[in-house]
């Protein structure tokens, strides 16, 4: 049996668009949902349990979305097995083409969606963002910034060994050598972007610290194993990257000159983001979630 797994922190606004699609088109047999609320102080767990006897609704009082990806993995019942943020819609067609794509693909261990961002009434400087963002290599192949992650059970223990990082989807997609994941365009997920420039900020700002953590993790988890020796993490961790250089973007312009305004203004927002990171950075404050409120408005 499938199962899926929804970490939910004060989600009640958003929740129920996502498993409004995942419960369509389905039969009483279809995927087993596992909705975790952690520490939520709205009605995330009443709008959830709302969804009828599909959906079980588990509520832990610790504000903590590794500790309720745990949580889900002690309550979901089968594999393959997706962890889904609360903020995305993903269908349940698109949950059947990744698992899909897993049981063809015996080499496979993991699968994303590709997405779909909806710009319509952002800032025009978030959709020149956006409209850059999406076109980066790392961006295209990598599995993070999707919100939804599939794994079989072998893929599930290489990043169950994983510890509690903020930066939880980068560290996964990046867990998995580039034949063992696979971004399965015919299956989509909408990702709602911030609307705002502030809020966009506040995103890249919790993105540049989180890479920042990954980053020492990954460090010292080199320093630590000895030379060719198993680790609590898979090697490609230690030779794969999500950074954008300066040759991405010249590489950008080069095949599109039109994108010169959106680059600019990608540039600006990491250097925002850089110097917004630094203090939690110098504190080694990887825990504050700046969250955006504006991508959960309607």
């Amino acid at each position: 049996m499938t199962s899926i797994v929804i970490p939910a922190h004060n989600e009640g606004r958003v929740i129920g668009r996502l498993l409004d699609a995942l419960l369509a088109d389905t039969s009483v047999s279809g995927p087993d949902i596992v909705v975790v609320c952690n520490g939520c102080t709205d009605d995330t767990a009443r709008v959830a349990g709302g969804r009828g006897d599909r959906v079980r609704v588990v509520e832990i009082p610790t504000p903590s979305k590794h500790r309720a990806l745990r949580v889900g993995d002690e309550h979901a019942r089968g594999f393959p097995r997706l962890y889904v943020d609360a903020d995305v819609v993903v269908g349940a067609a698109d949950v059947r083409a990744l698992v899909g794509a897993l049981d063809r693909s015996p080499e496979l261990l993991a699968a994303a969606p590709g997405r779909d961002i909806p710009l319509g009434g952002c800032a025009w400087p978030v959709r020149a963002y956006y409209r850059v963002w999406q076109r980066l290599p790392a961006v295209r192949e990598g599995l993070f910034g999707r919100g939804v992650i599939a794994v079989t059970e072998a893929g599930h223990a290489r990043i169950a060994a994983l510890p509690p990082l903020m930066a939880d989807d980068l560290a996964a997609s990046l867990a998995f050598g580039p034949g063992e994941r696979r971004v399965v365009e015919g299956a989509r997920v909408v990702v709602r972007p911030p609307r705002t420039w502030s809020d966009l900020i506040r995103r890249r700002v919790r993105a540049a610290t989180s890479s920042a953590e990954f980053e020492r993790f990954r460090a010292a988890r080199q320093a630590e194993a000895p030379e060719g020796a198993p680790g609590p993490v898979p090697e490609p961790v230690s030779e794969q990257t999500a950074r954008t250089g300066t040759a991405d973007l010249r590489a950008l312009l080069r095949a599109r000159p039109t994108l010169l305004p959106g680059v600019v203004v990608f540039v600006v927002a990491a250097l925002a983001a850089r110097r917004g990171s630094r203090k939690a950075i110098r504190d080694q404050d990887f825990s504050t979630w700046l969250r955006d409120e504006s991508s959960r408005q309607g």
